[in-house]
């Protein structure tokens, strides 16, 4: 691959201030199917070969990547304006990447598909905002494979928002959000979460490419700071049965590509549903709910996702997680919720093991056909879903979402909207993987049935 002038002359550029702030190394981190960053570390001489897309790979050797051992090799492309110097190792620059074929954007690759998908919003005059919540469990994982709370006091049934365990994880706590800070992702929030040792990052929103990339970059970061103290940062969706789950919620919204105006916001007032959206928004809304069952498989996208995505656990109160496919105001039993002040809505099903770059293409296609077709989601539910009978539910035409990984697997692949958008390849790479996770998960003997069953008969 050959750069043009302009790239080649900000390839220069940027590779002198690296080197000037000590770089010694780079990486291009694109991601496989389950949104896990791979790649190589090019030192910062040969910056411009890399820039150009030096560095190939073996795609058989990745998950969800569409290759056979006989395959030519695919290459990386980093995106020169991702670029972040590892705060805790300033001698690597780290960039997002895609992933090219015979020097033509890879179609096996969910950020490029994120990126095809944004071109299609655009021709419609759109960009797409996007802000993802960031929770995840802070444990240590014992030599005999368990996962533990570190802190023995952390053990309230509720916790949520307690200062005490808060400050108990300050300096790892601290490390994250100062780094979010310093990388200028604009922290506004963060505190203990319902579960023990659950904590939530929440910074501003970014167009959805950006925001997708840093929430993988997220993850490696969480997880390299609760490394240096000897825990474990886990963003597996539900560790505990006793205990809620980690979501990701994806907060979105339109704008105007030309005046930057959010294309979603109304005046509650003016709003007749009190909702503080535009009809636009209520027909991205409606997209959404078409096609819930399919999106979530990309949503929540683990054996283990299913497993958060219930009633209640092994606990006494509701898990706070979305079964329904329906939207409301500020009612957490819905799957889409409308906050307070309107403007955006958030799919709560999205979980903290999603490949973001997925979620966000298929979740931004169906809004967008939402609006093409001029869809109406229907009333708002206000009332407290878990409570309702499989009548009641019946009766509003509300459906529950898949219970099991299996069962999202089939939604995903009986949806023709997938294949569509996502082209048969990458299409069929998610089926693959994801159906063979549930079988090797449903062929496994777990303790509960040695528990259950050893001796009983």
């Amino acid at each position: 691959m050959q750069l043009d002038t302009q790239t080649e002359q900000k390839a220069s550029a940027l590779k002198a201030e690296l080197k000037s702030k000590g770089v010694k190394y780079c990486v291009g981190a694109y991601v496989d199917i389950h949104g896990v960053p791979k790649g190589k570390f090019v030192p910062i001489d040969h910056f411009e070969h890399f820039a150009a897309g030096s560095e190939l790979y073996t795609g058989y050797a990745l998950d969800g990547l569409g290759q056979r051992p006989n395959d030519d090799e695919i290459a990386s492309v980093p995106d020169l304006d991702g670029m972040i110097i590892l705060p805790w190792n300033p001698e690597v620059a780290w960039f997002p990447a895609d992933n090219t074929f015979h020097g033509e954007p890879y179609a096996i690759n969910t950020r490029v598909a994120l990126k095809n998908q944004l071109r299609e919003a655009a021709q419609m005059g759109f960009g797409m905002n996007l802000g993802i919540e960031c929770e995840l469990f802070i444990l240590k994982y014992t030599d005999d494979g368990k996962l533990q709370i570190p802190n023995s006091d952390d053990n309230q049934v509720k916790s949520c928002y307690d200062v005490k365990r808060f400050l108990d994880r300050y300096q790892w706590l601290d490390k994250v959000s100062t780094t979010i800070n310093d990388l200028g992702w604009d922290l506004y929030s963060l505190d203990h979460e319902d579960a023990n040792s659950q904590f939530e990052f929440d910074f501003k929103y970014a167009d959805a490419l950006t925001m997708c990339d840093r929430y993988i970059f997220f993850r490696l970061m969480a997880k390299q700071y609760a490394a240096e103290e000897g825990l474990l940062a886990t963003f597996m969706p539900k560790p505990f049965a006793d205990k809620t789950g980690s979501g990701a919620h994806f907060n979105m919204s339109l704008y105007d590509l030309e005046t930057g105006e959010n294309l979603f916001k109304c005046p509650v007032a003016e709003d007749p549903n009190g909702l503080g959206l535009t009809t636009l928004g209520y027909q991205f809304i409606a997209g959404i709910l078409k096609h819930g069952p399919a999106l979530c498989a990309a949503f929540a996208p683990t054996v283990n996702s299913y497993k958060r995505l219930v009633r209640k656990g092994l606990m006494s109160y509701y898990s706070w997680a979305p079964v329904f496919n329906s939207y409301g105001k500020n009612n957490r039993t819905n799957s889409v919720r409308v906050p307070m002040g309107g403007g955006r809505f958030e799919s709560r099903n999205a979980d903290a093991a999603c490949n973001p770059y997925l979620a966000a293409t298929l979740a931004l296609a169906a809004g967008l056909e939402g609006i093409r077709e001029n869809l109406d989601p229907g009333p708002a539910m206000e009332e407290n879903l878990y409570e309702w009978t499989p009548e009641q539910l019946a009766k509003h035409g509300i459906c529950e979402l898949p219970r099991t990984l299996d069962e999202a697997v089939k939604a995903f692949a009986e949806d023709p909207f997938v294949a569509r958008v996502l082209g048969e390849e990458l299409r069929n790479e998610f089926i693959t993987y994801k159906s063979e996770e549930w079988r090797q998960y449903h062929q496994r003997v777990s303790q509960w049935e040695i528990d259950t069953y050893a001796r009983m008969f």
